[in-house]
């Protein structure tokens, strides 16, 4: 069976670190999506979220005005504009209903596993639930995890 042929995600990068938000970005524009922004920290990511149509903001924990990646995430949530996955390599200081965001990638991550969450996600945006398996690497939080996993094989 031929895979859906799904519109390009738009994504923001929330990460201060530089070298690993163009890495990201290569990566993410590589498969196919598009960014859309960057930002270092909670205010310039609000910007961002409330100046465009992004499907997903991929977002770091810890940021170059501290531990933010939270707030951020329950921004996003709150503004329904588009959806918060985390990035961090310290997915146990997420709350436990990770702030609503989709889920959690750990970092390093892999190109592989990057491809992967972005053909999940993809499919989870535009014609959720996602029609591929969870993929190896990528948490989903309890809410997601209760709509879009169960229906995955």
């Amino acid at each position: 069976m031929e895979p859906l042929q799904l519109e390009p995600l738009k994504i923001i990068i929330v990460e201060d670190e530089a070298l690993l938000a163009l890495e990201l970005e290569g990566l993410i524009e590589d498969s196919g999506n598009s960014v859309v922004g960057w930002a270092t920290n909670f205010a310039e990511a609000k910007a961002l979220v409330d100046g465009n149509e992004a499907d997903i903001a991929f977002v770091d924990l810890n940021l170059a005005d501290g531990p933010t990646g939270v707030r951020i995430a329950e921004y996003i949530r709150d503004s329904g504009r588009s959806l918060a996955v985390f990035m961090t390599a310290n997915p146990r200081s997420l709350p436990e209903n990770f702030a609503g965001a989709v889920g959690v990638i750990a970092k390093p991550y892999t190109m592989n596993g990057l491809t992967a969450a972005l053909t999940y996600l993809k499919e989870g945006v535009r014609e959720p639930p996602p029609a591929s398996s969870l993929p190896v690497g990528f948490v989903l939080s309890p809410d997601y995890a209760a709509n879009w996993a169960a229906s995955t094989g």
